[in-house]
């Protein structure tokens, strides 16, 4: 027994003493705080002011203060908003922690590592000065401590953060912004513990084509080396290796390879490699290992033609996302990272700008492995860090960064904070010497070729890339309220598509940043008009343009109609917008589909038949046609759906088409008896009844006045309608009369309302049938009706959703069946309810509106109609809303209007300017549309009820 507990006690020495020399080779990490915003150390925390101040408590980190209970809120612009009397509150946190390193470590180089803190801190281990205070919100910095540690005992890390910067460029640079700033370690603190002889850091420069150059930084040599490295692929196949001679005297070596047949990375391939280096002695020893991936691709900016990865022209499909999460601010976890990469994927895009400073080093590795261009930025808004200032930050942020393949530029600054005596700072530091960019909004500030002007136009933008820059705007159609983001996307994407000089585009922004203010209660708060300009809610909930930009930057474009022609042959034309794949690569799918019927208690659609698709041999960003063999009986069904997945099975778009006309599709839902419906006359109205159903119409002015049924206890206020909403009509001539056992009365008008022809069927539907003429430049055209919004509790329609459109924001809302409950959501503000309920809804076939006096159902045969539901606030200003708003309540229009954007308190109402979509509409004509109501609910069932009513129903 004692001779197994010496060889089991051997062997965990043995392999400990292995473990401990291999780590000795590595360098080894211990995290002081948490390694994210889900995974949390306490410390000790004292705040200077504000909530929760004067006396030593408790924080997590990493975190912002403010969202832990201390200190108080700034928004950037506090300054300007509140002018030359405002002061941004300028608490300090101080942090205490106690920490043990392994003894071990003694004798080897340790250094401190803060991965973010805002905005000044200072550090001290067991009371003495770790160094210089660092200034500098967003970027890795650290500090040798290898003297200042106890080996044998616990040391005491000591951290005063100061919120405002004692430097005021860095004030200028990083809190004088369009954004709330914060206070806190927001990133990781942890020990980095390497050998005295160890490799600093790598920095890679892997070319399309397989060429591989490497510097290689070494510190604490006492002897001449080597370099051994080895690069393996996906698979940990070893594909080069390559030994190369560093001698003692020299701080860095270069290394060279070639591997054959490398797989480039891209955003459509993101092929990633290893480079596993070495350092040995003159005897063979391993001193120190580090492994770093990275990625085959060529970076060119070719002046006046475009930007080009690995030989082939890119366009940019981008965003602007802050590092941002309602609860935690700044501090982010794993989960929402990734979120937010695939938030990215799924609208299609292919890159996103770091706006306005370097992210979590995470993300950065996420868009590495999954595929998107990445625009890295140093910070400053408005103004820049002076030289003094900057020059550090930017050796932080280049050398953190430097062999990510998904980043492709450096941007110097936002707006007006570019330093240009900082331009030639980061080819220091970035082997692979990628072009810097200034992202701008004025005028001359191009450089390197590039052209980022910000918020231009469509005309404009028009005239820009006929001239000789590539155009890129780093910030375009500003997403605030439910405006610009998707809306007018559509025409300034296939412009941007077009044209040589295109770098491609990038949205102002990706989220609403809504903090959640710990300080009142937890409400979201955007600062106002401020901060909701995303494309995203601050949880990410998904708002009308996420849907838009899915469709419009899907790089599968198809030409499909929304109603398939009774002459489909299968062929549908086919334009790959990808830049690297073939179609033959992707996959693609049909389904023949019914829609849940109105009374059905589903959503949606039932599949019924399907099958694949022969995936074309189209090239990248040519034309041609995809192909389909559908069954002979494919008419018999509701739609045609086309599902396309990328070659890693991600769905890109699916697209819908209607296949039975909407007659077809309201057969067995607007029902006919040939019972006798009666009218009755008076002096002042006409009275139509039809089975359980009557209507009663005004002789003077040819609106309806109430319903009736009487299945329903209450009396539906659908009421003073058909109304135009642009146009004038007044009653000259009223007549009843019969077509078959229907009731019709009909009145004429003057003016620009032609006829409206109520008929009435025994089985309670209600035939509408109307002419009217408008010419001109309308925002909308049709017919309005009263009802109480207070009245409504959801709806539920066959029809484009599920959000709500604009004429210059169509895309990405297909025909289905679709609910949503009542909410009065103000796009942008808190509460936050999506899809808004409110708003415009096209090619809708049928629809229910569950009230509170029961149920309305609307329908129509026609195609093109779109109901619009109630007041809402798109843009909202301080004179009225834009766009404007029909009369009434409740609208059956042919026709909607665009929308603009707002920047702040600016709107652009003369939507024209962005393009030909979002132009008026231009009618001219007569238009003739029928619609059908039934008021109250059809009796679709002859079950008898399992419960008594009361006599009396006295509740109202």
């Amino acid at each position: 027994m004692m001779k197994q507990i010496f060889k089991v006690g051997l062997l965990v020495t043995l392999n400990f003493l292995l473990l401990t020399s291999l780590h000795s080779q590595t360098k080894q990490i211990q995290f002081l705080s948490g390694t994210d915003a889900a995974h949390t150390v306490q410390w000790d925390f004292f705040c200077t002011a504000g909530r929760n101040s004067g006396e030593w408590k408790k924080i997590q980190v990493p975190s912002c203060w403010e969202q832990q209970g201390f200190g108080n809120y700034n928004y950037g612009r506090d300054y300007k908003t509140n002018g030359k009397n405002f002061r941004f509150y300028d608490e300090k946190g101080m942090y205490k922690y106690q920490f043990k390193v392994p003894a071990a470590w003694k004798g080897k180089n340790i250094h401190l590592v803060f991965d973010g803190s805002m905005t000044d801190t200072e550090v001290k281990i067991n009371g003495k000065s770790a160094g210089e205070i660092h200034k500098g919100a967003f970027y890795r910095f650290k500090y040798d401590i290898s003297s200042l540690l106890n080996y044998d005992k616990p040391n005491t890390l000591e951290v005063t953060v100061s919120k405002m910067s004692s430097d005021a460029s860095v004030n200028n640079a990083e809190r004088l912004a369009d954004y709330w700033v914060f206070g806190g370690i927001f990133r990781p603190v942890f020990l980095e513990a390497t050998p005295k002889q160890y490799i600093d850091y790598v920095g890679i420069d892997a070319k399309h084509g397989g060429s591989f150059a490497m510097k290689v930084s070494a510190k604490g040599l006492t002897q001449n080396a080597t370099i051994v490295t080895t690069i393996t692929d996906a698979n940990k196949k070893v594909v080069a290796t390559v030994k190369t001679p560093l001698a003692k005297t020299a701080d860095h070596v270069i290394v060279n390879s070639t591997v054959a047949n490398s797989q480039s990375w891209t955003s459509e391939t993101p092929n990633l490699y290893t480079a596993t280096v070495v350092l040995q002695d003159a005897a063979g020893k391993k001193l120190y290992e580090l492994s770093e991936k990275f990625g085959f691709r060529t970076i060119e900016v070719r002046r006046g033609q475009g930007i080009y990865i690995n030989g082939t022209q890119v366009k940019f499909k981008g965003v602007n996302r802050h590092c941002f999460w309602p609860e935690t601010a700044r501090s982010l976890s794993k989960e929402q990272e990734l979120a937010d990469v695939l938030l990215l994927k799924e609208m299609n895009m292919n890159a996103v700008r770091c706006s306005h400073y370097p992210p979590d080093n995470y993300f950065l590795q996420l868009c590495d492995s999954l595929g998107i261009y990445v625009i890295d930025e140093l910070a400053g808004w408005q103004k820049a860090y002076s030289t003094q200032a900057g020059a550090p930050l930017v050796k932080e942020m280049v050398l953190r960064d430097l062999n990510h393949p998904s980043i492709v530029f450096w941007s110097n600054g936002n707006e007006g904070g570019h330093n240009k005596e900082l331009v030639d700072d980061y080819a220091q530091y970035d082997f692979s010497n990628r072009t810097v960019i200034h992202a701008h909004h004025r005028p001359g500030n191009a450089i390197n070729g590039i052209d980022c002007n910000h918020y231009e136009d469509y005309y404009s933008t028009e005239k820009i890339l006929n001239d000789s820059l590539i155009y890129m705007p780093t910030e375009m159609l500003h997403a605030q309220d439910d405006g610009g983001g998707g809306a007018a996307m559509e025409d300034f994407w296939n412009l941007h598509w077009r044209s040589q000089r295109s770098g491609g585009v990038f949205i102002w922004a990706l989220v609403d940043e809504a903090v959640v203010r710990t300080d009142l209660n937890n409400v979201l708060d955007a600062n106002g008009l401020n901060a909701n300009d995303g494309i995203l809610g601050p949880h990410r909930e998904k708002e009308g343009s996420y849907y838009a930009l899915r469709e419009i930057f899907s790089p599968i474009q198809l030409k499909l109609p929304a109603q398939l022609p009774s002459t489909f042959n299968g062929s549908i034309e086919l334009d790959n917008r990808f830049h690297f794949t073939n179609t033959k690569q992707c996959t693609f799918y049909w389904a023949l589909v019914d829609f849940s019927k109105p009374f059905d208690r589903f959503d949606g659609y039932i599949v019924k038949q399907k099958g694949t698709i022969t995936a074309p041999d189209i090239a990248a960003t040519k034309q041609g046609t995809l192909q389909l063999q559908l069954p002979a009986d494919y008419k018999n069904y509701d739609a045609l759906i086309i599902v396309a997945r990328d070659p890693y099975g991600k769905e890109i778009y699916k697209w819908t088409s209607e296949i039975k006309t909407k007659q077809l599709q309201l057969n067995g839902f607007v029902t006919v008896k040939n019972d006798e419906a009666t009218v009755k006359e008076t002096d002042t109205v006409y009275s139509i009844t039809g089975g359980d159903v009557t209507i009663v119409l005004d002789k003077k002015s040819g609106n309806l006045v109430t319903t009736k049924n009487s299945s329903n206890d209450y009396v539906l206020s659908f009421n003073n309608g058909p109304v135009l909403v642009k146009g004038t009509a007044s009653v000259v001539s009223s007549k009843t009369y019969k077509e078959g056992n229907n009731a019709v009365v009909e009145f004429m008008y003057s003016g620009d309302l032609h006829f409206v022809k109520w008929k009435m069927n025994a089985s309670g539907w209600t035939t509408m049938e109307y002419e009217y003429a408008v010419t001109g430049d309308a925002p909308f055209t049709g017919i309005s009706f009263n009802y109480p919004e207070n009245y409504v509790i959801s709806s539920r329609w066959l029809g484009k959703g599920p959000v709500r459109q604009w004429k210059n924001r169509m895309a990405g809302t297909p025909v289905n069946v679709w609910q949503n409950l009542y909410n009065n959501t103000h796009t942008g503000y808190s509460p936050v309810v999506y899809p808004e309920f409110k708003g415009y809804y096209g090619d809708v076939t049928w629809m229910e509106l569950n009230t509170v006096e029961g149920k309305l159902y609307i329908a129509s045969p026609d195609n093109g109609l779109f109901v619009r539901l109630f007041d809402f606030y798109a843009l909202s200003a301080a004179a009225k809303p834009h766009p404007e708003i029909p009369v009434g309540n409740i609208s059956f229009l042919d026709c909607i209007p665009p929308i603009g954007t707002k920047l702040a308190t600016g709107l652009t109402t003369n939507t024209r300017v962005y393009g030909p979509m979002s132009e008026l509409n231009h009618v001219s004509g007569s238009k003739k549309r029928t619609l059908y109501f039934y008021f109250g609910l059809p009796k679709t069932t002859d079950s008898k009820e399992n419960y008594s009513r009361p006599a009396v129903d006295n509740v109202f």
